[in-house]
């Protein structure tokens, strides 16, 4: 989130899209009501299905899975063409002037540099014209042809609002109800906010559904300021704080990019990932990557990382060069043979991953797995579900009872980027211990391993800082916490103050390059202050803005900003464009509110004002995005399975930089008459996730026993389905027998001229308890990610429904 659950209320316009807030988050939705009591803000709610969010909205849209980027580039096309935004701010605090260079075009669904063959795009073209000192070239009164501004309205241009509608079957007046409503945000005195969740990630375009509404809160100025944002709704009370951390294989801790083969020494690390800028009022604050990986490799080796030895660079596991080590790869991998060992904590993959056949079948190629959970689940037990033979799988599985999170003591971070620390309420029962001390023990384990027996590279792990643990030999998480925060490893006075070995970092503005201070995560960096108060623990209820930012409540990062690139609401002068939310405000040469995005002065002093974007090299909001994989604009495509046998937009069908699996398990159906209803996944309010916590809960499933079908009450007459009969729901990867549930919640779509019925199942059931409960409807989905994550593409793929 860019900016966090109480900030919420400050909205006048809500609009929830690709989530069910409701029903999923319902801290967030409590602020969204109290917009709507306090300022009167509208609710909007865009969904295929009608939900509990949709109920108390003030205007429920429906569209058919996949096509939120042709409902987006409808409102883009609508807002330019009607001079809704908010021109102040695109001129100043985006790139809508910059000059896009000749080289760069786009047609039938192809951006310029397009390698068939490989699936992917040279980006060379993807460029900013630049002038002989490397400035960006603007043309602030956006005449010019292939100024951003210009080339954005040319290519909605093609969004026209009939068109639209025949693609998403969303109506052309609700269209219009909604186009209107949200653009009204576009001025100092309004703002608006979007929400959204899974719904917009798991899709082959999840990440250009994000940036579609990117664009669209830059055009209306909603970045930044009270009541505005793009705000990522997290399921798991620790998703965000996991990805911070560097749960995913693209980045280190803190989003600092992973190594590369290729870059062998520190230096050409820091070279290729520290970026650069020519624009004179630029922060550019990723030009300080030297010091936060060096304080990080200091934090992993310590003593033994000195700038003699690359301050221990060499130890840090490299990715092979063009790599891809996202899960759906990684089990490809191991259904080839490729991967022998299998380490999962907290999670049910058999159940949760694409293509479940294909997953189950991968686990029986490995040699062991270790299974880190509070209860047994359809992973641990995989190798007797149903069809494999115990006798025929090969795999040694080890089940690790885990402590669940309130059997244990640490921070959380949740959706708002808020740090908040909690105590252990009981201890774990039996043998069960928390990951952290079962990890500590481990890597113990493996460090006196390590140090008898050597091995060909013993460094990483002999060398590695390992002290975490208490008097006792347990796991010690606050000890943790302040390794993350980060330390000073000499006395170093930093200005006019001055910091002893042993101390705290107080915020990361004070890490060093040359191996005087560690951090485990730069943005945690001052979650601790110098002398060593915990205040990710603080629970003080004062408000001074009014705005509900509550800085002593908890911590959050980075250095306890409460929305990001807050200075984005006050003009040139440092001035709020809104008054009435004075998010900051430039005050006898001094911030005063939040905790400013940086500390320079207005960007009226040409000498030492900054821009507001500050981790953008360039300074500003891209309505222009060259760094993505698929496009520097999002891009209508239909998902890799639908019920269109062409995109009504280009000869492209399907985003063309996915990546195609191609195992015999990895069958695609397109547009198969075989399978003619699109299909989408969630989750119930009465199960977690996989289920795998809440399914051994005898009131949770007697709440909802079994696997479940939504169908339109129209399809069911067309199958001669009745509500409770059992179904059968079949793609080309699997099929799930489940109860039918008769519902108006679904509608038809009228899409192109044609009727398309849409169902949804939740992926809440495996089977391995209660028995008979069905199974996962991940044996459905199919093996396709996002273009740039990699996420899978769980809402939206085809189906058949038959009664059993």
């Amino acid at each position: 989130m860019t900016n966090h659950y109480i900030d919420i209320k400050n909205a006048d316009v809500i609009l929830i899209m690709g989530s069910n807030a409701a029903e999923m988050h319902p801290i967030s939705f409590k602020w969204v009501l109290r917009a709507r009591e306090e300022r009167g803000a509208k609710i909007i709610h865009v969904d295929p299905r009608f939900t509990r969010t949709s109920a108390l909205a003030d205007h429920y849209i429906a569209l058919r899975s996949g096509t939120d980027i042709a409902f987006l580039g409808g409102m883009i096309k609508y807002i330019l063409e009607n001079k809704k935004y908010f021109e102040e701010y695109v001129r100043d605090y985006t790139n809508a002037s910059f000059i896009v260079d000749e080289k760069f075009s786009f047609n039938d669904g192809l951006f310029s540099g397009y390698d068939p063959a490989a699936r992917k795009y040279d980006k060379s073209t993807w460029a900013i014209k630049v002038d002989e000192k490397g400035i960006p070239q603007k043309d602030p009164t956006f005449e010019n042809p292939r100024c951003v501004l210009q080339m954005l309205k040319a290519h909605y241009s093609r969004y026209d609002i009939d068109k639209v509608s025949s693609i998403t079957g969303t109506p052309v007046e609700d269209l219009k109800t909604v186009y209107e409503l949200y653009a009204s945000t576009g001025v100092k005195d309004k703002a608006g906010t979007e929400l959204y969740a899974l719904g917009w990630t798991q899709h082959t375009v999840g990440v250009q559904n994000i940036r579609a509404m990117s664009i669209i809160q830059g055009l209306l100025g909603n970045m930044g300021i009270a009541g505005g944002g793009i705000n990522a709704l997290r399921g798991e009370p620790n998703v965000q704080g996991s990805t911070d951390h560097a749960i995913l294989s693209h980045i280190l801790p803190g989003y600092l990019k992973a190594p590369v083969a290729s870059l062998t020494t520190l230096e050409e690390y820091l070279k290729k990932n520290t970026p650069k800028t020519s624009e004179p009022q630029s922060a550019n604050w990723y030009q300080n990557t030297p010091k936060y990986m060096v304080s990080l490799l200091k934090a992993w080796y310590g003593d033994k990382a000195v700038k003699e030895n690359d301050f221990g660079y060499a130890n840090v596991p490299k990715l092979d060069d063009g790599q891809d080590a996202t899960v759906l790869n990684m089990i490809d991998k191991m259904y080839e043979g490729k991967i022998k060992g299998f380490t999962c904590i907290g999670q049910d993959p058999a159940v949760s991953l694409p293509n479940a056949n294909k997953v189950r079948q991968a686990f029986t190629k490995l040699d062991w797995m270790v299974h880190v959970n509070i209860f047994d689940n359809e992973t641990a037990s995989f190798w007797k579900g149903p069809g494999l033979d115990p006798k025929k799988v090969k795999t040694e599985v080890f089940l690790l009872p885990a402590a669940a999170s309130m059997e244990k003591e640490g921070s959380m971070s949740n959706s708002g980027r808020m740090l908040q620390w909690k105590y252990t309420a009981e201890k774990p029962p039996g043998d069960a211990l928390s990951v952290g001390d079962i990890l500590y023990r481990l890597v113990n384990k493996l460090k006196d391993l390590y140090k008898k027996e050597k091995g060909a590279f013993p460094d990483p792990i002999v060398n590695l800082v390992w002290n975490y643990g208490d008097a006792k030999g347990h796991y010690d998480a606050l000890a943790t916490s302040k390794a993350v925060n980060g330390l000073f490893l000499e006395d170093v006075t930093i200005g006019d103050k001055t910091f002893k070995k042993g101390q705290c970092v107080p915020g990361f503005g004070n890490l060093q390059a040359d191996g005087k201070t560690s951090c485990g995560n730069w943005i945690y960096s001052g979650a601790f202050a110098a002398d060593g108060t915990n205040l990710m623990a603080r629970r003080k209820k004062d408000d001074p803005t009014g705005l509900g930012l509550y800085p002593e409540w908890g911590w959050a990062w980075p250095v306890n900003r409460r929305i990001l690139y807050n200075r984005a609401s006050v003009d040139k002068n440092g001035q709020p464009f809104d008054p009435s939310r004075p998010l900051l405000k430039w005050v006898d040469g001094k911030w005063v509110g939040d905790v400013p995005d940086g500390p320079w002065p207005p960007l009226s002093d040409k000498e030492k004002g900054k821009l507001p974007f500050i981790m953008k090299p360039d300074g500003v909001a891209s309505l222009f995005g060259p760094g993505l994989a698929d496009g520097p604009f999002p891009e209508h495509y239909e998902p890799l399975e639908g019920p269109l046998a062409k995109n009504p937009m280009s000869s492209q069908l399907n985003n063309p930089a996915i990546k195609i699996f191609t195992k015999e398990c990895d069958l695609y159906s397109g547009c198969d008459p075989k399978f003619p209803f699109v299909c989408t996944t969630y989750s119930c309010t009465e199960h977690w996730c996989t289920g795998a916590e809440t399914r051994w809960q005898s009131w949770l499933t007697e709440a909802q026993p079994e696997a479940y079908v939504e169908i339109s009450r129209e399809l069911a007459e067309l199958r001669g389905i009745k509500n409770g009969e059992r179904v059968r729901v079949e793609s080309p990867r699997g099929k799930v027998e489940c109860v039918a549930m008769v519902t108006t919640r679904f509608r038809p779509f009228q899409v192109g001229g044609q009727t398309i019925h849409q169902v949804g199942m939740t992926f809440n059931y495996g089977w391995l308890f209660p028995k008979d409960c069905g199974d996962t409807a991940n044996l459905l989905t199919p093996t396709a990610g996002d273009a740039n994550t990699m996420t899978p593409e769980y809402k939206a793929f085809m189906v058949n429904v038959t009664k059993v």
